[in-house]
C-alpha cells in the first residue's frame, strides 16, 4: 500500500523563516527519484532547488508558484510505494535541516540507545556548524546527513565538486567523494559551536575565553544578522587556522592613473562599461601568480599542500547592509582586461542587488579587497580560508616624490598607494610573501601608457 510523504520547506539559515516558491519542476503524477529536484525557491539570500528525499510520484502540490511558505511547512505530497522507504520524523539533531533520515547503509554509524545521550549532543553541534556556510551554497538534507555520518565538516563539504544545478552537490557527488576520499579535510579543525550559537559566540570572540560585556545607561543590544554571524565565524576560524603575516609595499601608480583618466570615457562609450581600478589590480595579481604560484595554494589539516590548477580571484564587495561578500572571477588568467572589467562590474552589481548565485561565490583561490574605497591607506586583511593569501589595495594619493632623471633627481607630484599582503606563514614565508607584493607593484608601475583595453 502506498504511503504519503510530506515534502517540507527546508530551513537554510537561522534567520531565514520563509521562502518563495519560484517554480515547480514536477507536477502531480510525475515520478521523482531520491535527491531529484522538485521545486525552485528563493530567500532573501539566494535561490535554490529543493530535492526529494524519497522515490515515488508527486500526488499533490500544496502551494502555487509565487506563494511564500514558512520553513517546516509541507509544500507537496509524494506517494511512496510499498517497497519505498518513508523517512522518519526529524530528531533534535536535524533542527537546522528538513526531515530526512540517515541512509540505511549508514545506520550502523548511529549511536545505540545505551550511549545515545552524549553522541546526540555532539550531533546537534555538528548540524549547527554545517549550517554556517559563507558561500550560500545549498545542501540537501540527505547530503548533509551523509556528510555528518562520514565526519565531513562544512569547510570540507564546501570543496566537494557538485554536478547538480548551479554546482549543487547531489547524493551521487557526495558518495563518490566519500569513496575516493584519500586525503584529510583541507581545513584544520576549528572550535565547534554550542547549540543555537555561532562558533564565534561559543569561543567568546575567538580566544577561548568568555568575555563579559558590561552594560551602561543608554546602551542597546542588537542581534547580528545571519550573514554577519557567518562572517564572524569565518574570521575567527581563519585566525585559528593560519598564522597571519602582512607585508607592505608602496607603489607608484601615476601611469595607471593617467591612463585610466584617458581611457575611461572611451571604454564607457564603446563597451558600456565603467573602467575602475579593480580589474587593473586583478590583472596585475594574476600576472604575479603566474610567476610566483606558491600563493595560489591551500593547506590541508595534516599539512599537505594543494596546488591550484586555476587562478580564481575573489573580490571582496561591500553590501548596502554593511556586510561583505566575496564573488569570484573564475579562470581570471584567461580574461583580457576588458573581460575582467565586464566581470568585475557584473559581479559587483549583482552582489549589491542580492542576485548572486551560489556558484558566483565559490572556488576562489586568492582574494583582493579594496580598503581604499573607504579612504584607508592600508589594511591588514584576514585570509579567506582555505586560501593562503589576500591583498588589500589602499587609497591612491598624490604625494611629493623623488624622480630620477638623466639631469639629476627632482621632486615631483606622483600618485601612490600601499599594497598590503597578508599570508599564511605555515606555507608562505616572508621571502615569497614579500616578493609577491613587490611583483604586483612592479607590474603596476611598468604600465604601458599606449595599451588598449
Amino acid at each position: 500500500m502506498a504511503e504519503k510523504f510530506e515534502l517540507i520547506m527546508p530551513k537554510m539559515g537561522e534567520s531565514i523563516a520563509e521562502a518563495t516558491i519560484l517554480r515547480w519542476l514536477k507536477k502531480p503524477g510525475d515520478q521523482v527519484e531520491v535527491d531529484e529536484s522538485i521545486l525552485e525557491i528563493a530567500t532573501d539570500k539566494v535561490d535554490s532547488e529543493v530535492p526529494s528525499p524519497v522515490t515515488g510520484s508527486v500526488e499533490k502540490l500544496l502551494y502555487a508558484e509565487g506563494e511564500v511558505v514558512g520553513v517546516g511547512k509541507a509544500v507537496a505530497l509524494i506517494s511512496v510505494g510499498a517497497g519505498g522507504a518513508v523517512p522518519a520524523a526529524p530528531g533534535p539533531e536535524a533542527q537546522l535541516a528538513a526531515a530526512v533520515p540517515m541512509p540505511d547503509s549508514m545506520k550502523e554509524a548511529q549511536p545505540s540507545p545505551a550511549n545515545a545521550l552524549a553522541p546526540m549532543a555532539e550531533a546537534r553541534v555538528e548540524v549547527v556548524a554545517m549550517d554556517t556556510t559563507l558561500s550560500g551554497r545549498f545542501y540537501s538534507p540527505l547530503v548533509l546527513s551523509i556528510a555528518r555520518t562520514e565526519g565531513i565538516a562544512m569547510n570540507e563539504l564546501e570543496l566537494v565538486p557538485g554536478t547538480g544545478n548551479e554546482g549543487r552537490v547531489t547524493k551521487k557527488d557526495i558518495l563518490a567523494y566519500v569513496k575516493n576520499r584519500t586525503v584529510a579535510p583541507v581545513l584544520a579543525t576549528v572550535p565547534q559551536a554550542a547549540p543555537g550559537k555561532s562558533a564565534a559566540q561559543s569561543a567568546g570572540g575567538g580566544h577561548g575565553f568568555k568575555v563579559d560585556v558590561p552594560m551602561y545607561p543608554g546602551d542597546e543590544i542588537v542581534e547580528m544578522d545571519r550573514m554577519r554571524r557567518l562572517i564572524a565565524d569565518h574570521m575567527v576560524m581563519s585566525k585559528h587556522v593560519s598564522p597571519h603575516v602582512t607585508s607592505f609595499v608602496e607603489a607608484d601608480v601615476t601611469r595607471i592613473w593617467l591612463w585610466r583618466e584617458k581611457m575611461k570615457k572611451q571604454v564607457e562609450q564603446r563597451f558600456g562599461e565603467k573602467l575602475t581600478f579593480t580589474p587593473i589590480f586583478i590583472e596585475a595579481i594574476v600576472k604575479a601568480i603566474k610567476e610566483l604560484p606558491g600563493v595560489n595554494v591551500s593547506v590541508t589539516h595534516d599539512l599537505k599542500v594543494v596546488k591550484r590548477g586555476d587562478i580564481n580571484i575573489g573580490m571582496a564587495t561591500a553590501l548596502p547592509s554593511g556586510n561583505l561578500i566575496v564573488p569570484v572571477i573564475k579562470k581570471a588568467d584567461e580574461l583580457s582586461l576588458l573581460g575582467l572589467t565586464k566581470k568585475v562590474n557584473d559581479l559587483a552589481n549583482r552582489a549589491r542587488a542580492n542576485k548572486l548565485s551560489p556558484d558566483d561565490i565559490q572556488g576562489g583561490t586568492y582574494t583582493i579587497t579594496n580598503v581604499g574605497t573607504f579612504g584607508n591607506v592600508m589594511g591588514t586583511p584576514i585570509i579567506n580560508q582555505p586560501q593562503v593569501a589576500i591583498m588589500a589595495t589602499g587609497a591612491i594619493q598624490k604625494k611629493p616624490a623623488v624622480i630620477e632623471t638623466p639631469e639629476g633627481d627632482v621632486i615631483g607630484i606622483r600618485y601612490k598607494m600601499f599594497l598590503s599582503h597578508s599570508y599564511d606563514h605555515r606555507i608562505v614565508d616572508g621571502a615569497l610573501g614579500g616578493m609577491f607584493v613587490r611583483k604586483v607593484a612592479d607590474i603596476l608601475e611598468s604600465w604601458d601608457m599606449g595599451r588598449e583595453v
